[in-house]
């Protein structure tokens, strides 16, 4: 098994510097987004990469996904390593407060995604189709 430590002070520098993290936070959406939540973010999201996403990294590619009975079956582990995305808040990083998200700046969300991509590009696929809706709704639904 290969292991995986996200580049976490790579990651900041890249925030604070090329995506001008004290800007983001002046704008009066981010202003809870201070440096210290910003690498706690990082921190957490290098510990769910290195611990519970990378190992199952070769077993999904040995397994993959399989239509079985009209349902589609994840890998081993891919269920338990998705409920924990979840219920670490992982799904809704950059999304509205008002929709049950963190509402953290979107910069800091990609970055984060990148760690689940670079762990384990198969895992890191099933939430991209959840994203997604979620920006359709935000942008198109109608909210009455």
């Amino acid at each position: 098994m290969t292991s995986y430590r996200a580049p976490v002070k790579d990651i900041q520098f890249t925030l604070e510097t090329i995506c001008d993290w004290p800007s983001l936070t002046r704008l009066d959406a981010f202003v809870d987004a201070t440096p210290d939540v910003m690498l706690a973010v990082i921190e957490e999201a290098a510990k769910l990469s290195a611990q519970v996403i990378a190992p199952l990294n070769r077993k999904g590619d040995l397994e993959g996904s399989r239509l079985v009975d009209g349902k589609v079956v994840t890998p081993d582990g891919f269920a338990d390593a998705y409920r924990q995305y979840v219920d670490g808040g992982w799904n809704g990083l950059s999304f509205s407060p008002d929709w049950g998200g963190q509402g953290l700046p979107f910069a800091l969300a990609l970055a984060v995604q990148e760690t689940w991509t670079a762990a384990n590009m198969a895992f890191s696929l099933c939430p991209m189709l959840t994203q997604g809706a979620i920006e359709a709704l935000t942008h198109h639904a109608r909210m009455h």
